[in-house]
């Protein structure tokens, strides 16, 4: 078939993906069919047939169908491999957009924790990418510490064999997991372990097998969702009424489930190149599991006390559709308000984003209690050529969302007015990156509208630093004891961290009621040793700390 014949029958399922009715479930499966058939030999062709297969897998007209997707997904493999056979250049299927694929792999500087889970999981998938390594002066600050005699090499030769090396130091042993053991043995820190060869920039080639490729990965669940109507348009969804509405129980998965639930996250994160710092650090005690309805399924964990941050309680989630993973979530949370990241893969953005979107952050309003729901810039597009072209700020906009910034809230009007009144106007992207230049927020709670539109987490970090330059001369372990002090007669709290030294920027806080402190002492204790979702229900309780960590966020 020529390349011509091809593209038409993949526009032609293009199309019809999200067109729901018994004529284009019949036109899907025949398109299905005679694309089974086809030998291709166009990485870019084949890469475009795996993004529509499994779209329609996660968005299925009926089990046939699925069945046929699945069916023509389990032949990438092969296909790949036919491809290598003719020498057929394949740098199109490593793009981050695309990657995962089965019959390929992935090849990065993945951090100590991903590293040592591929190796008690995969060892022999993985191996080290010696082509991509750039700088052996960081191997000269490190190997040494476990290679007798190293240090005569590579402290003042050129061109040291690094691999040679190695080679002979490992014996008979995989090479990642004899230098992963090595470092283990050291005499440090777990932090200053990982700290120590994340520095090395080492590149990892992870072979993946069918189950953990994008391909076909999967988490199983209850029923298929088979679509029988059009999807749900952004402008169908209300998204205050979405967050008003009840959602389905949270139920908490067993540790055993949860570790898998984590693992699948992690695997679906890692072949796509995405290391998602809740993903890593999970909690398997902390995992839940919710029905969103529509076949989606969102799983959420929390961290261990020891991986969390000192002021925001964390969460993250993988989003499933019909088994299919299709996005995550990442909420960072200080009292009602939840800075939220919503990603939902390239693949699955013709789908229902805006339904979706709104029901995941209802579930994380009834986890966490919050009411706001803040966006980085980032987000919608700033310094993020993706998210202008896309148009990212109308899509939040529409929501309901607006910016925390004067100005751009006048320019947004303006802007609004135009499209009004301008048949076919569209906002330049030197404007979309003006209106992209601050936050935005959703407020459920009208009441204190605005009370966190200048609040930006490191103002309390560059204060902290401050405070420890001037009045504890740059020495961070004396501020820390000097915090301690604080807890220090109360038996109930222990490590408490980083978060009691940004108490130290209350200047009232001596002054504070009895029953202030008390509350105080409560939400410190759950954020080392209960859920951060106590830890933030403790915290809407406490009106004067929310006061004082406002004014310290807001703060220049």
């Amino acid at each position: 078939m020529t390349t011509q014949v091809l593209d038409h029958v993949l526009n032609q399922l293009d199309q019809l993906k999200t067109q729901f009715s018994v004529t284009t479930t019949q036109q899907v499966a025949k398109l299905l069919n005679r694309l089974a058939r086809l030998t291709i030999n166009d990485p870019n062709s084949l890469i475009r047939l795996h993004e529509l297969l499994l779209f329609i897998r996660a968005h299925p007209h009926n089990s046939a169908v699925l069945r046929q997707a699945d069916a023509a997904l389990s032949t990438m493999p092969i296909r790949i491999s036919r491809l290598r056979e003719v020498e057929t250049d394949l740098s199109p299927l490593e793009h981050p957009h695309v990657s995962g694929i089965a019959g390929t792999s992935v090849k990065d500087t993945f951090s100590y924790p991903i590293v040592q889970w591929l190796l008690e999981r995969r060892e022999s998938q993985v191996d080290f990418y010696w082509d991509w390594f750039e700088d052996e002066n960081r191997l000269a600050e490190a190997w040494p510490r476990f290679m007798p005699l190293l240090e005569e090499d590579s402290f003042v030769e050129a061109n040291v064999p690094y691999g040679e090396w190695l080679g002979n130091a490992k014996g008979g042993r995989h090479e990642v997991a004899w230098l992963l053991d090595r470092f283990s043995t050291l005499p440090i820190s777990e932090v200053e372990k990982a700290e120590l060869y994340d520095a090395q920039k080492l590149y990892v080639r992870w072979r993946f097998n069918y189950r953990d490729s994008r391909t076909g990965l999967r988490h199983s669940h209850g029923k298929f969702f088979f679509h029988d109507a059009p999807v749900i348009q952004r402008r169908d969804v209300n998204l205050r009424d979405q967050l008003l509405k009840p959602v389905a129980r949270l139920t908490k998965l067993p540790a055993k489930d949860g570790q898998q639930a984590i693992d699948l996250a992690r695997s679906a994160s890692t072949v796509r190149y995405r290391e998602l710092y809740g993903f890593t650090n999970g909690d398997p005690k902390s995992v839940y599991s919710v029905e969103l309805g529509r076949g989606v399924e969102l799983v959420i964990n929390g961290l261990p006390p020891e991986k969390r941050l000192p002021l925001r309680a964390y969460h993250s989630a993988m989003i499933y559709k019909n088994g299919v993973p299709i996005g995550y979530f990442e909420g960072l949370s200080l009292f009602e308000r939840m800075e939220s990241g919503f990603n939902l893969y390239y693949t699955f953005r013709d789908g229902e984003t805006a339904w979706l979107y709104a029901r995941v952050l209802a579930v994380m309003r009834k986890l966490t209690g919050v009411s706001a729901f803040s966006l980085d810039p980032y987000q919608i597009g700033h310094e993020n050529e993706e998210g202008i072209e896309s148009g990212a700020f109308w899509f939040y906009r529409k929501l309901g969302f607006r910016s925390t910034r004067k100005s751009i809230q006048t320019l947004t009007r303006h802007e609004e007015e135009k499209i009004v009144s301008r048949k076919n106007y569209r906002t330049s992207a030197a404007t979309l990156r003006r209106l992209a230049e601050a936050p935005m927020i959703f407020e459920l709670d009208q009441v204190h509208e605005g009370d966190w539109d200048r609040f930006q987490i490191r103002n309390i970090g560059f204060a902290v630093q401050r405070l420890m330059a001037t009045r504890f001369n740059g020495d961070s372990q004396r501020m820390r004891n000097h915090a301690a002090d604080f807890v220090r007669n109360n038996p109930g709290i222990s490590n408490v961290g980083d978060m009691a030294v940004a108490l130290l920027l209350i200047d009232d806080l001596k002054r504070w009621s009895d029953d202030d402190k008390e509350s105080l002492k409560r939400i410190l204790q759950a954020k080392t040793t209960g859920t951060e979702a106590k830890y933030l229900q403790l915290m809407h309780k406490h009106s004067r700390l929310r006061e004082a960590i406002i004014r310290l966020g807001s703060n220049r």
